[in-house]
């Protein structure tokens, strides 16, 4: 189940039905969530019509069809286009996706689109990902080590190397973090999958020295065992990764420093 943080007393309601574009034959329905902070009303549900002759085959690019050719105050969040920047994270359709790579035919029937749940929207698809990034920030997402630092580079086996596999490619989205109910009920306590992904990279980096300090950072109730497995994190991924077992392999250097 999806929920959306809305603001304060407030009701999504019916917006506005937008014309059909005329002459079109292949029109697709788009149901997009509004709300504005400059605007004293309750958040909307839009309705749009695109024509799919005309328009590319990702979300995004309706998205985008709709913002240059029907309505100019659309707001949301794109870059790359690839897949590979995260900006244009959103649910779609009920799961949180990118809009750049879920296409339109994997839909059936109205396309939904609303902000990432469970985040402060700052207007229309834009979420605020302020505590998100600071907690990413918080486990010092870098290389650390006190050896002297070497003439040309830190180097690393291709064995070593390949245990980064499955973690690095993390772009930061936020589409896991935001399906966890852990992180919904706790998101200023508990890092979340995505920032603890990213903890996990750095603890098994070879090359790093800071492995005693970076666990007694996570060594928190909340910050790393707010986690039930519950796998949301894994299933809604973009880029096919596994956030829960990172989150476990943790814990286990947890106990295992213990012994």
């Amino acid at each position: 189940m999806v929920e959306l943080t809305l603001p304060k007393n407030s009701k999504i309601q019916q917006g506005k039905t937008w014309p059909k574009p005329e002459g079109a034959t292949n029109l697709r329905e788009y149901r997009i969530y509004r709300w504005s902070p400059d605007d004293d009303e309750n958040p909307r549900i839009d309705t749009y019509f695109v024509d799919m002759d005309d328009c590319g085959p990702m979300v995004l690019d309706a998205l985008l069809w709709i913002k240059n050719k029907i309505d100019p105050t659309l707001t949301l969040r794109r870059s790359c286009r690839e897949g590979i920047c995260g900006s244009c994270a959103m649910n779609i359709d009920g799961s949180n996706t990118l809009a750049c790579t879920k296409g339109c035919d994997d839909i059936s029937g109205a396309v939904k689109v609303y902000p990432l749940p469970h985040m402060q929207v700052v207007k229309d698809l834009v979420p605020d990902l302020t505590n998100f990034y600071a907690q990413h920030a918080s486990i010092e997402p870098w290389l650390k080590t006190v050896s002297p630092q070497p003439a040309k580079e830190w180097l690393q086996s291709h064995e070593d190397r390949e245990k980064l596999d499955g973690l690095y490619e993390c772009i930061l989205c936020a589409c896991c973090s935001t399906s966890c109910p852990s992180y919904w009920w706790n998101g200023e306590r508990y890092l979340g999958p995505a920032t603890l992904l990213q903890a996990y990279r750095w603890l098994i980096d070879s090359r790093d020295e800071a492995k005693g300090d970076r666990l007694d950072n996570l060594e928190d109730p909340f910050r790393l065992y707010r986690c039930h497995t519950i796998m949301n994190c894994a299933q809604t991924c973009p880029k096919g990764l596994n956030p829960a077992k990172a989150i476990a392999e943790i814990k286990k250097m947890m106990v295992e420093r213990r012994v």
